[in-house]
C-alpha cells in the first residue's frame, strides 16, 4: 500500500528547475564483437540512471512501449532475433492494469550477424526504439542509430567508405532543424503540416510567459519524511497497547526514584531514550546489506505473488494475535539474556535495559512494525532508506516519551490506569490488519491476472469489517480479552460512528459509475477496469482533444478559448493516473470540457510521416535519432519549443501562441494542476 494517498509530505522547489530541462538518463555504449567464423556479434549496452528504467521487449500489448532492436547494414545477414541482457523485473501497473516488464540501472541488447561477403568491409547501423520512464514522468519514446565498421582481414575498403558518406551526409544536426520556421509556423496564421525539419515556433516562448500566476511550486513523492511520520504515529499506537503502556510508569519511576542524584537520574532516562531509538534504527541494517547485495531484490519482491499472498497471510496471523487468540512472542532465552545483561550497570546497562524493553513489548509492537515492512516492501523501490526513516520514527515516539516523562515525573499522575481501554485500541488494530491484508491479496491477484478480486468484492469486504468493528465498538462483539461487560465509553460510541460513516462512504463505491469514486482510497483499491461493471479499455472521462497541434490552433481562435497542450503517451502511466484520478475531478474536468481547447499531442504515435518529412538529427556522442513517425514529431516538438522531452507536460496558450504561464510537468496532486489550469484560463478571460 502506497501511504502517500493519504500522509503527504509537500516538498517546495524552483518550478522552472524542474520543468525547463531536457532529461536524458540513459547513456549507450556501442561494440561490435569479432565472434570467428564470419560471425560477429552487434552489442548495445544502455546505463540508467538511478530511479529511470526502460521497458523490455517482453512488454504485454496496451501498456508501455516495449523496447525494439535492430541491426542493419548492405553487407549484412542477421543470425536469429535479438536478446536481452540483464536483471529483469515484472510489475503490476494499476495504471495500465497489467504487468510492465523493464529494466533498471544497465540492460544489453545483442543481435549475432555475418557478412554476406566476408572478402568486403561492412557499415554496421545499430538502431534501438525505447521508452525511459521514473516514479514520476516518462520520457517520449526515443529511436537512436549508432554506425561503427566491420573490416575483416584482407578486405577493401571502397564499398563501406562510400556506404558511410551517404549516411552522414543524411544526417542534420539538431541546429539545422531548428533554423528558418516557416511564416505559417512563426506567426500561426493557417492551419499547416508541422515539417520535422522547421520546428521551431518563435511565439511559443515557455521562458517569458504572460503571466506568473499559477506556477506549481510543489512536487509531491513519496519520500523518507513520510515513513518517519508514519513510524512515529505506529509508535504512538503501540504506546497505547498492553505490552507497554504499563512499563511507562515503572521505567520511568525506576530512574527518577533509583538514583540519589536526581540529575543524573534524568540524563540516564534521556540516554535509555536515545537508546531505544538507536536499537529500532539497527533494526534496519540487514535490509541495507540485503540492498546492496541483491540490487533491486525489493522491486522484484514486491510484485511476487506468492510474496503478497504471504503478506496475507502474516497479517491475518497478526490481526488474530490482536483479537486476543494468541500472542506472538520472541524466544524467551532472548528476553533473559538481555536483562541479565542489565546487571552490568552503566551506560552497557541502560543499553541492554532498552533492548530487553524492545523485546519484551513484541508481542504489540512486532504486528504494527510488520505493517510498515509489508507496506515499503511493496510500495517504493527505495526500501532499506524507508525502513531506516519509519524504525527511526517509531524509536522517536518512544524515546520523546519515556524522555519526556523522566524530565517531568509529574506528568505520569495524569496517565490514564491501565484497563481494558488498552485490549480495546489492540482490536481495533486487528480490525486495520484485517484491511491491509486485503490490499497484499489484491496485488496477487492483479500480478497473476487472475482478476478475481474485483473492485467490487474488495469494498464489499472492507464494509463487512468496518461493520464488524462497529459492532465492536457498540459492544455487540467481543474477543478472548474484554470483559464480559464491557462499558460502552462516549470515545468508543464516537469511533462507533466514524465506523458508520466509513461504511456509508464505502458504499457508494459499489454503485457503478463512469467516473473514479472513493478517491482517498485510490492507491489501495483494485483499478478502475478490475470491476464487475467496467471492461478495461473503457474510457472514464468523455473528453475528444485534438491530436493536431494547428488544428486546435484553427479551433481555439473559432471558439476564442486558450489552447491546452499536453504532452503525453499512449504508454505513459503517469498521464494515466494525471486523467484518471486529477482530470475526473469535479472542479477539474468542466474546465477541461468547457473553458479550453485540448490538444494532446502523443509522442508516441507510431503512424509514419510521409517520405519527404522523414529526417536523422546529430543528437551527439555518436547518437542519431531518427524523426520517422507522428510521435517523433511531437517529441522533438516539446523538446525544440519548451526544452523539455517529459510526459505529462502541460502548456498553456493563446490562440495566437503565446505562452500564458509557467508550463508544468509529471503527475501532481489537485491543488497543484487546478492552480495552473484556473489561473492560466483566468488570465486569458480577462484579457480578452
Amino acid at each position: 500500500m502506497k501511504f502517500r494517498n493519504w500522509f503527504l509530505l509537500i516538498l517546495l522547489f524552483l518550478a522552472t528547475g524542474i520543468n525547463a530541462q531536457i532529461k536524458n538518463p540513459v547513456k549507450f555504449k556501442f561494440t561490435v564483437n569479432d565472434l570467428g567464423n564470419n560471425q560477429y556479434e552487434a552489442v548495445l549496452n544502455a546505463t540508467m540512471e538511478s530511479g529511470w528504467h526502460i521497458y523490455s521487449k517482453d512488454l504485454p500489448e496496451d501498456t508501455g512501449i516495449p523496447t525494439e532492436y535492430k541491426v542493419s547494414g548492405k553487407n549484412i545477414e542477421l543470425i536469429g532475433k535479438f536478446t536481452e541482457v540483464g536483471k529483469k523485473h515484472e510489475e503490476f501497473s494499476e495504471a495500465f492494469g497489467g504487468t510492465i516488464v523493464y529494466y533498471s540501472n544497465s540492460a544489453g541488447f545483442k543481435q549475432k550477424f555475418k557478412l554476406k561477403d566476408p572478402t568486403k568491409p561492412a557499415e554496421v547501423i545499430s538502431e534501438i526504439t525505447y521508452q525511459t520512464c521514473d516514479d514520476r514522468v516518462c520520457l517520449a519514446p526515443n529511436t537512436l542509430e549508432f554506425n561503427q565498421k566491420v573490416t575483416p582481414k584482407g578486405a577493401t575498403e571502397e564499398a563501406a567508405t562510400e556506404e558511410v558518406t551517404a549516411a552522414k551526409d543524411s544526417v542534420k544536426t539538431l541546429e539545422t532543424v531548428t533554423e528558418n520556421p516557416t511564416k505559417a509556423e512563426a506567426t500561426l496564421t493557417e492551419t499547416s503540416k508541422l515539417d520535422p525539419k522547421q520546428l521551431k515556433i518563435e511565439t511559443l516562448d515557455f521562458k517569458n510567459p504572460l503571466t506568473d500566476c499559477g506556477t506549481a511550486t510543489t512536487q509531491v513523492e513519496e519520500n523518507y519524511w513520510t515513513y518517519l511520520f508514519l513510524g512515529f504515529i505506529g509508535g504512538l499506537i503501540a504506546l497505547l497497547t498492553p505490552c507497554v503502556f504499563p512499563m511507562i510508569p515503572l521505567t520511568v519511576s525506576f530512574f527518577t526514584k533509583g538514583s540519589k542524584d536526581k540529575a543524573k537520574g534524568k540524563r540516564d532516562a534521556i540516554i535509555y531514550g536515545f537508546f531505544i531509538l538507536l536499537i529500532f534504527v539497527l533494526l534496519s541494517i540487514p535490509f541495507h546489506i540485503i540492498d546492496g547485495i541483491a540490487g533491486n531484490i525489493f522491486n522484484e519482491i514486491s510484485t511476487s505473488v506468492w510474496l503478497n499472498i504471504a503478506f496475507f497471510i502474516i497479517f491475518i496471523f497478526f490481526a488474530g494475535s490482536f483479537f486476543g487468540y494468541y500472542d506472538i512472542t520472541l524466544p524467551s532465552s532472548i528476553a533473559n539474556k538481555s536483562s541479565r545483561a542489565e546487571e552490568a550497570g552503566g551506560i552497557i546497562g541502560i543499553f541492554f535495559m532498552a533492548l530487553t524493553l524492545v523485546i519484551v513489548s513484541f508481542s504489540c509492537t512486532g504486528p504494527i512494525l510488520g505493517s510498515l515492512l509489508g507496506s515499503a516492501v511493496t510500495g517504493s523501490s527505495n526500501v532499506p532508506m524507508l525502513l531506516t526513516f519509519a524504525l527511526a520514527g517509531f524509536g522517536l515516539a518512544w524515546a520523546i516519551v519515556f524522555g519526556l516523562l523522566a524530565l517531568f515525573p509529574q506528568a505520569l499522575q495524569s496517565l490514564p490506569k491501565s484497563g481494558g481501554w488498552m485490549n480495546t485500541v489492540k482490536v481495533i488494530l486487528g480490525f486495520v490488519e484485517l484491511a491491509l491484508a486485503l490490499k497484499f491479496l489484491s496485488k496477487a491477484d492483479l500480478v497473476s491476472k487472475t482478476f478475481f478480486l474485483k473492485r467490487e468484492l474488495f469494498i464489499a469486504i472492507w464494509i463487512i469489517i468496518a461493520l464488524g468493528l462497529t459492532l465492536y465498538l457498540f459492544g455487540l462483539i467481543k474477543f478472548p480479552h474484554d470483559d464480559k461487560k464491557p462499558k460502552i465509553s462516549i470515545t468508543r460510541k464516537i469511533l462507533g460512528a466514524l465506523g458508520i460513516g466509513f461504511v456509508i462512504y464505502l458504499i457508494q463505491g459499489l454503485i457503478p459509475s463512469d467516473r473514479p469514486k472513493l478517491q482517498l482510497l485510490s492507491g489501495i483499491l483494485p483499478p478502475l477496469n478490475v470491476s464487475y461493471f467496467h471492461d478495461e479499455k473503457d474510457g472514464i472521462l468523455g473528453m475528444h482533444p485534438e491530436h493536431d497541434f494547428f488544428k486546435a490552433i484553427e479551433i481555439a481562435k473559432k471558439e476564442n478559448k486558450p489552447i491546452l497542450i499536453d504532452f503525453t503517451g499512449y504508454g505513459c502511466e503517469n498521464c494515466r493516473k494525471m486523467e484518471e484520478f486529477v482530470w475526473s475531478e469535479p472542479d477539474i474536468l468542466p474546465v477541461l470540457q468547457n473553458d479550453v481547447v485540448l490538444a494532446s499531442l502523443y509522442v508516441d504515435d507510431k503512424e509514419e510521416l510521409p517520405e519527404d518529412q522523414k529526417t536523422k538529427i546529430d543528437l551527439g556522442e555518436g547518437q542519431i535519432k531518427k524523426v520517422k513517425t507522428i510521435g517523433d514529431r511531437w517529441s522533438l516538438f516539446q523538446q525544440v519549443n519548451f526544452n523539455n522531452n517529459s510526459q505529462p507536460h502541460y502548456v498553456l496558450i493563446t490562440p495566437d501562441g503565446k505562452v500564458i504561464n509557467t508550463p508544468v510537468s509529471g503527475y501532481m496532486p489537485k491543488k497543484d494542476f487546478k492552480k495552473f489550469l484556473e489561473c492560466g484560463v483566468n488570465f486569458y478571460k480577462k484579457s480578452k
